[in-house]
Protein backbone atom coordinates (compact mmCIF):
# COMPACT_ATOMS: atom_id res chain seq x y z
CA UNK A 1 0.00 0.00 0.00
CA UNK A 2 1.36 3.52 -1.06
CA UNK A 3 2.58 6.06 2.05
CA UNK A 4 -0.96 8.36 2.45
CA UNK A 5 0.52 11.72 2.79
CA UNK A 6 -3.20 13.48 2.85
CA UNK A 7 -3.72 13.46 6.46
CA UNK A 8 -0.42 14.47 7.72
CA UNK A 9 0.66 18.17 8.34
CA UNK A 10 3.54 18.02 5.41
CA UNK A 11 5.74 20.65 5.27
CA UNK A 12 8.36 21.41 2.14
CA UNK A 13 11.72 22.44 3.21
CA UNK A 14 14.67 23.91 1.14
CA UNK A 15 18.12 23.37 2.61
CA UNK A 16 18.66 26.91 1.88
CA UNK A 17 15.60 27.52 4.97
CA UNK A 18 17.15 24.98 7.10
CA UNK A 19 20.95 25.41 6.59
CA UNK A 20 23.59 27.90 6.39
CA UNK A 21 24.90 27.62 3.06
CA UNK A 22 26.59 31.00 2.82
CA UNK A 23 30.53 29.25 2.19
CA UNK A 24 29.04 26.64 -0.33
CA UNK A 25 26.84 29.45 -2.52
CA UNK A 26 29.98 31.56 -2.59
CA UNK A 27 32.03 28.90 -4.07
CA UNK A 28 29.17 27.82 -6.36
CA UNK A 29 29.24 31.96 -7.57
CA UNK A 30 32.59 32.73 -7.87
CA UNK A 31 33.72 29.38 -9.22
CA UNK A 32 31.47 27.80 -10.83
CA UNK A 33 29.61 24.29 -10.87
CA UNK A 34 32.69 22.21 -11.18
CA UNK A 35 34.56 24.06 -8.20
CA UNK A 36 31.56 23.70 -6.17
CA UNK A 37 30.81 19.65 -7.06
CA UNK A 38 34.29 19.37 -5.79
CA UNK A 39 34.29 21.32 -2.51
CA UNK A 40 31.04 19.71 -1.00
CA UNK A 41 32.63 15.90 -1.84
CA UNK A 42 35.44 17.46 0.11
CA UNK A 43 33.40 18.80 2.61
CA UNK A 44 30.30 15.81 2.55
CA UNK A 45 31.16 14.40 6.21
CA UNK A 46 31.51 17.89 7.49
CA UNK A 47 27.86 19.01 8.89
CA UNK A 48 26.16 21.94 7.69
CA UNK A 49 25.33 24.82 10.39
CA UNK A 50 21.82 25.52 11.01
CA UNK A 51 19.85 28.18 9.46
CA UNK A 52 16.72 30.25 10.48
CA UNK A 53 13.84 27.73 9.88
CA UNK A 54 16.38 24.92 11.56
CA UNK A 55 14.55 25.64 15.03
CA UNK A 56 10.58 25.27 13.66
CA UNK A 57 11.54 22.19 11.45
CA UNK A 58 13.20 20.31 14.74
CA UNK A 59 10.77 21.44 16.92
CA UNK A 60 7.38 20.66 14.69
CA UNK A 61 9.32 16.99 14.02
CA UNK A 62 9.39 16.33 17.89
CA UNK A 63 5.38 16.86 17.87
CA UNK A 64 5.38 13.53 15.92
CA UNK A 65 5.53 12.26 20.15
CA UNK A 66 1.77 12.82 20.20
CA UNK A 67 0.82 10.31 17.43
CA UNK A 68 -0.55 7.35 18.76
CA UNK A 69 1.73 4.94 16.38
CA UNK A 70 5.16 6.43 15.65
CA UNK A 71 4.78 4.82 12.26
CA UNK A 72 2.09 7.12 11.88
CA UNK A 73 3.57 10.43 12.24
CA UNK A 74 1.70 13.56 12.42
CA UNK A 75 4.30 15.78 10.75
CA UNK A 76 6.42 15.09 7.81
CA UNK A 77 9.09 16.62 6.35
CA UNK A 78 10.39 16.63 2.71
CA UNK A 79 13.61 18.21 1.38
CA UNK A 80 12.56 19.88 -2.13
CA UNK A 81 16.36 20.85 -3.38
CA UNK A 82 17.29 22.34 -6.65
CA UNK A 83 21.12 20.33 -6.13
CA UNK A 84 20.96 17.28 -8.35
CA UNK A 85 21.72 13.88 -6.10
CA UNK A 86 25.20 13.52 -5.98
CA UNK A 87 25.80 17.62 -4.34
CA UNK A 88 22.55 17.36 -2.15
CA UNK A 89 24.21 14.65 -0.66
CA UNK A 90 25.75 16.83 2.33
CA UNK A 91 22.35 17.87 2.81
CA UNK A 92 21.23 14.73 3.79
CA UNK A 93 24.47 13.72 6.00
CA UNK A 94 23.39 17.03 7.67
CA UNK A 95 20.03 16.09 8.36
CA UNK A 96 21.50 12.77 9.95
CA UNK A 97 24.32 14.53 11.78
CA UNK A 98 21.34 16.15 13.42
CA UNK A 99 19.28 13.24 14.23
CA UNK A 100 15.93 14.87 12.04
CA UNK A 101 13.63 12.48 10.78
CA UNK A 102 13.71 13.89 7.39
CA UNK A 103 13.74 10.43 4.57
CA UNK A 104 11.92 11.99 1.52
CA UNK A 105 13.84 14.42 -0.69
CA UNK A 106 13.48 15.72 -4.30
CA UNK A 107 16.82 16.69 -5.86
CA UNK A 108 16.21 18.58 -8.95
CA UNK A 109 19.49 19.72 -10.76
CA UNK A 110 19.40 23.78 -11.34
CA UNK A 111 15.37 23.64 -11.08
CA UNK A 112 13.08 24.25 -8.36
CA UNK A 113 10.74 21.14 -6.86
CA UNK A 114 8.23 23.39 -6.01
CA UNK A 115 5.65 22.03 -8.63
CA UNK A 116 5.64 18.89 -6.40
CA UNK A 117 3.78 20.83 -3.70
CA UNK A 118 0.34 19.46 -4.60
CA UNK A 119 1.77 15.86 -5.31
CA UNK A 120 2.99 15.88 -1.60
CA UNK A 121 -0.36 17.56 -0.11
CA UNK A 122 2.54 20.10 1.03
CA UNK A 123 0.63 22.86 3.34
CA UNK A 124 3.73 24.87 3.93
CA UNK A 125 7.08 25.17 1.61
CA UNK A 126 9.58 27.36 2.57
CA UNK A 127 12.85 28.47 0.88
CA UNK A 128 15.84 31.14 0.86
CA UNK A 129 15.43 31.74 -2.73
CA UNK A 130 12.80 34.89 -2.92
CA UNK A 131 12.24 33.88 -6.82
CA UNK A 132 11.69 30.45 -6.33
CA UNK A 133 9.17 31.26 -3.52
CA UNK A 134 6.95 34.02 -5.69
CA UNK A 135 6.79 31.29 -8.77
CA UNK A 136 5.14 29.25 -6.32
CA UNK A 137 2.70 31.93 -4.46
CA UNK A 138 2.11 32.83 -7.97
CA UNK A 139 1.17 28.95 -8.76
CA UNK A 140 -1.38 29.19 -5.90
CA UNK A 141 0.92 27.53 -3.65
CA UNK A 142 1.57 27.75 0.19
CA UNK A 143 5.17 29.27 0.22
CA UNK A 144 7.12 31.56 2.17
CA UNK A 145 10.78 33.41 1.32
CA UNK A 146 12.70 32.41 4.58
CA UNK A 147 15.05 36.34 5.36
CA UNK A 148 18.13 36.39 6.96
CA UNK A 149 16.83 36.88 10.37
CA UNK A 150 17.85 35.84 14.05
CA UNK A 151 17.49 32.73 15.23
CA UNK A 152 15.62 31.20 18.19
CA UNK A 153 16.33 28.32 18.97
CA UNK A 154 16.30 27.86 23.30
CA UNK A 155 16.43 24.88 25.59
CA UNK A 156 13.53 22.69 25.22
CA UNK A 157 11.24 21.96 22.86
CA UNK A 158 8.38 24.04 22.82
CA UNK A 159 7.46 25.73 19.42
CA UNK A 160 5.75 29.29 19.19
CA UNK A 161 4.32 29.90 15.66
CA UNK A 162 3.20 33.46 15.01
CA UNK A 163 1.05 34.74 11.93
CA UNK A 164 0.23 38.00 10.63
CA UNK A 165 -3.58 37.77 9.48
CA UNK A 166 -4.13 39.46 6.25
CA UNK A 167 -2.51 38.30 3.04
CA UNK A 168 -1.06 35.54 4.93
CA UNK A 169 -4.22 33.50 6.86
CA UNK A 170 -6.78 35.55 5.14
CA UNK A 171 -6.65 36.75 1.26
CA UNK A 172 -5.58 40.62 0.52
CA UNK A 173 -9.62 41.36 0.10
CA UNK A 174 -9.22 43.81 2.91
CA UNK A 175 -5.60 44.99 2.08
CA UNK A 176 -6.88 46.03 -0.77
CA UNK A 177 -10.13 48.34 0.57
CA UNK A 178 -6.90 49.91 2.50
CA UNK A 179 -4.47 49.78 -0.49
CA UNK A 180 -6.72 51.66 -2.62
CA UNK A 181 -8.08 53.93 -0.22
CA UNK A 182 -5.48 54.66 2.47
CA UNK A 183 -7.91 55.47 4.68
CA UNK A 184 -8.05 53.22 7.95
CA UNK A 185 -11.72 54.55 8.68
CA UNK A 186 -13.46 53.44 5.34
CA UNK A 187 -10.84 49.89 6.22
CA UNK A 188 -12.85 50.04 9.60
CA UNK A 189 -15.92 50.94 8.23
CA UNK A 190 -15.58 47.59 5.78
CA UNK A 191 -14.78 45.10 8.32
CA UNK A 192 -17.57 46.52 10.49
CA UNK A 193 -20.33 46.07 8.25
CA UNK A 194 -18.72 42.43 6.93
CA UNK A 195 -17.87 41.25 10.44
CA UNK A 196 -20.16 38.47 10.09
CA UNK A 197 -18.62 36.97 6.66
CA UNK A 198 -15.37 35.21 6.77
CA UNK A 199 -12.57 35.76 4.90
CA UNK A 200 -11.65 33.89 1.93
CA UNK A 201 -8.75 31.83 3.04
CA UNK A 202 -4.86 33.29 2.43
CA UNK A 203 -1.98 31.19 1.42
CA UNK A 204 -1.30 29.68 5.01
CA UNK A 205 -5.13 28.63 6.17
CA UNK A 206 -4.53 24.94 6.04
CA UNK A 207 -1.31 25.29 7.31
CA UNK A 208 -2.40 26.51 10.48
CA UNK A 209 -5.91 24.19 10.33
CA UNK A 210 -3.53 21.48 10.53
CA UNK A 211 -1.54 23.28 13.83
CA UNK A 212 -4.82 23.47 15.12
CA UNK A 213 -5.73 19.75 14.68
CA UNK A 214 -2.26 19.22 16.57
CA UNK A 215 -2.99 21.48 19.51
CA UNK A 216 -6.11 19.53 19.75
CA UNK A 217 -3.99 16.64 19.78
CA UNK A 218 -2.23 18.16 23.06
CA UNK A 219 -5.80 19.28 24.66
CA UNK A 220 -6.34 15.47 24.88
CA UNK A 221 -3.22 14.49 25.76
CA UNK A 222 -3.31 17.02 28.73
CA UNK A 223 -6.95 15.43 29.70
CA UNK A 224 -5.41 11.73 29.94
CA UNK A 225 -1.94 13.46 31.79
CA UNK A 226 -2.89 15.95 33.51
CA UNK A 227 0.81 17.12 34.52
CA UNK A 228 1.27 17.73 30.71
CA UNK A 229 2.50 20.83 29.13
CA UNK A 230 1.28 22.06 26.32
CA UNK A 231 4.31 22.76 23.97
CA UNK A 232 2.31 24.48 20.90
CA UNK A 233 1.60 27.88 20.98
CA UNK A 234 0.20 29.68 18.30
CA UNK A 235 -0.24 33.57 18.28
CA UNK A 236 -1.84 36.44 15.61
CA UNK A 237 -0.06 39.57 15.75
CA UNK A 238 -1.41 42.19 13.18
CA UNK A 239 -2.11 45.55 12.19
CA UNK A 240 -5.59 45.54 12.56
CA UNK A 241 -7.34 47.22 15.63
CA UNK A 242 -10.43 47.42 17.09
CA UNK A 243 -12.93 47.81 15.38
CA UNK A 244 -11.55 45.30 12.68
CA UNK A 245 -10.39 42.94 14.72
CA UNK A 246 -13.74 41.18 14.96
CA UNK A 247 -13.93 39.94 11.53
CA UNK A 248 -10.70 38.17 12.07
CA UNK A 249 -11.73 36.56 15.00
CA UNK A 250 -14.99 35.44 13.52
CA UNK A 251 -13.15 34.32 10.64
CA UNK A 252 -10.73 31.83 12.39
CA UNK A 253 -13.96 30.68 14.27
CA UNK A 254 -15.81 30.09 11.44
CA UNK A 255 -12.37 27.63 10.32
CA UNK A 256 -12.90 26.02 13.28
CA UNK A 257 -9.67 26.91 14.59
CA UNK A 258 -8.23 28.77 17.64
CA UNK A 259 -5.17 30.76 18.34
CA UNK A 260 -3.16 31.43 21.96
CA UNK A 261 -3.00 34.63 21.67
CA UNK A 262 -3.86 37.69 19.78
CA UNK A 263 -2.47 41.22 19.26
CA UNK A 264 -4.25 44.05 17.23
CA UNK A 265 -1.42 46.49 17.39
CA UNK A 266 -2.82 49.22 15.12
CA UNK A 267 0.25 50.11 13.43
CA UNK A 268 2.83 49.67 16.01
CA UNK A 269 6.17 48.14 15.63
CA UNK A 270 5.43 44.44 15.72
CA UNK A 271 8.94 43.79 16.55
CA UNK A 272 8.18 45.29 19.50
CA UNK A 273 6.05 42.49 20.70
CA UNK A 274 7.61 39.61 18.96
CA UNK A 275 11.09 40.73 20.52
CA UNK A 276 9.14 39.34 23.92
CA UNK A 277 7.33 36.57 22.71
CA UNK A 278 10.29 35.30 20.83
CA UNK A 279 8.43 32.95 17.72
CA UNK A 280 10.25 30.30 16.33
CA UNK A 281 9.31 31.54 12.76
CA UNK A 282 6.80 34.57 12.26
CA UNK A 283 5.04 34.49 8.80
CA UNK A 284 4.05 38.32 7.53
CA UNK A 285 3.26 39.41 3.53
CA UNK A 286 4.45 43.05 3.83
CA UNK A 287 8.31 42.87 3.50
CA UNK A 288 8.43 46.73 5.52
CA UNK A 289 7.34 45.02 8.60
CA UNK A 290 10.02 41.80 8.21
CA UNK A 291 12.65 44.78 8.21
CA UNK A 292 12.36 45.24 11.67
CA UNK A 293 10.66 41.74 12.74
CA UNK A 294 13.92 39.95 11.18
CA UNK A 295 16.17 41.56 14.25
CA UNK A 296 14.66 39.68 16.94
CA UNK A 297 12.69 36.41 15.37
CA UNK A 298 13.20 33.83 12.45
CA UNK A 299 10.77 35.98 9.90
CA UNK A 300 9.17 34.43 6.63
CA UNK A 301 7.83 36.90 3.91
CA UNK A 302 4.68 35.48 2.38
CA UNK A 303 4.44 37.38 -0.69
CA UNK A 304 1.13 37.30 -1.90
CA UNK A 305 -1.20 40.27 -2.41
CA UNK A 306 -1.57 43.51 -3.75
CA UNK A 307 0.75 44.58 -1.12
CA UNK A 308 3.63 42.77 -3.34
CA UNK A 309 1.46 43.01 -6.44
CA UNK A 310 2.68 46.25 -6.69
CA UNK A 311 6.18 45.66 -6.23
CA UNK A 312 6.42 43.42 -9.19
Amino acid sequence: MAYDLGNRLVIGVASSAMFDLTESDKVFRTQGEEKYRAYQAANIDSPLQKGVSFSFIKRLLSLNHLSFDQEDPLVEVVLLSSNDPDTGLRVMKSIEHYQLPISRAIFMQGKSPYEYIPALNISLFLSANASDVRKAIGMGYPAGHVMQSRMVDEEGDDLRIAFDFDGVLADDESETVMHNTNDVYQFHDHETKNVLQPHNPGPLKEFLVKISAIQRLEEQKKHIEPDYKNRLRVSIVTARNAPSHERALNTLKDWGVMTNDAFFLGGVDKSLVLGILKPHIFFDDQARHLDSTSSVAPSVHIPFGVKNAVLE
